[in-house]
């Protein structure tokens, strides 16, 4: 129950926990959710990249207390009961719910969450750098895995936004050679930060095949574009929520077992391995940060690929 030190807060119901919200990034899937692009039942507050300290919990929760600095992600809760979520793919759940979606999220100063999804967070991190993780990162990494890049392979990157830039940094833990492949001029200065081994257009031959990549960009088109720089064997994952169609591609870019795979969610087991590695490598996000009352510009610059890293909101 709620007690008086924390008067202001949402009553938490079973298994839930009232938050204090620290920060929330912005994520092109509340972008999307915006423009209509994702089903969701409105009004919803968005936000999905939520740094929050606990104030009061519910009844039932274990492992979670008042005063725990916590993240909290995209995915809410999921039914715990169907095929996907028994066989441990619970991002696959056919009854799952999306924070900032489905439950209102961190575009707030307070919130409510489901205690068996929120993620103790390294101290290594302080609440701005620790929110473009929850979503950017884990998501990034997600996708990486699925990609199948081996370890001191060519990593092809097409977009480089708030994601990419943090699974940059995790290919160069793995000893990745990477190649980014973006138009916007800053985001190219930003992949030779990083480490990037080479930066162009998609247009352009980087004068090697690639073994993995992955796509942010939200767009159908890009897919054909980036089955032209794979090796043999090598695999795309498409890491968007929501994209314009694929066009058609002749069969010769998938022939010699070359791949194409989205990126569905992810899992605890993901959120909880990546924040590990976060601190381990340690993994720093480049943020842009907004006030909670301009959320509004920060996605108008988001959407016009105007923030160099991940924008995050502070109440």
């Amino acid at each position: 129950m709620v007690s008086e030190e924390v008067e202001g807060l949402p009553e938490p119901a079973a298994s839930e926990v009232a938050l204090r919200v620290l920060a929330c990034g912005v994520c092109r899937t509340d972008l999307h959710i915006v423009e209509g692009e994702l089903a969701a039942e409105l009004p919803r507050v968005l936000g999905h990249q939520v740094v929050a300290t606990v104030g009061a919990i519910g009844a039932g929760v274990d492992g979670v207390a008042a005063g725990d600095r916590v993240g909290i992600a995209w995915l809410a809760s999921t039914c715990g009961e169907c095929g996907y979520c028994i066989g441990g793919r619970e991002n696959l759940c056919e009854r799952p719910r999306f924070t900032g979606r489905d439950r209102d999220g961190g575009y707030a100063e307070a919130m409510l969450a489901d205690a068996r999804f929120v993620y103790p967070l390294p101290e290594t991190f302080s609440d701005v750098e620790a929110a473009p993780l929850l979503c950017a990162g884990v998501i990034g990494y997600r996708a990486l895995k699925l990609s199948e890049v081996p370890k001191g392979g060519r990593l092809g990157l097409f977009g480089f936004g708030a994601s990419a830039h943090l699974a940059i940094q995790v290919a160069n833990h793995w000893d990745c050679e990477t190649y980014v492949f973006t138009r916007n001029e800053k985001h190219r200065k930003l992949g030779l930060e990083l480490g990037a081994a080479w930066v162009g257009a998609i247009e352009d031959d980087p004068g090697v095949r690639l073994d993995g990549a992955v796509s942010f960009a939200p767009v159908g088109w890009m897919v054909p574009a980036a089955l032209k720089k794979l090796g043999r064997g090598a695999t795309l994952a498409v890491n968007a929520v929501h994209s314009s169609d694929i066009p058609s591609f002749p069969y010769d870019s998938l022939y010699w077992e070359r791949g194409v795979r989205s990126v569905a969610n992810f899992t605890r087991e993901d959120a909880h391995e990546y924040l590990s590695l976060a601190a381990e490598v340690p993994i720093r996000a480049r943020t842009e940060t907004f006030p909670l009352a301009e959320a509004n510009e920060a996605l108008v610059r988001l959407k016009n690929d105007d923030i160099n890293g991940a924008a995050v909101l502070v109440p």
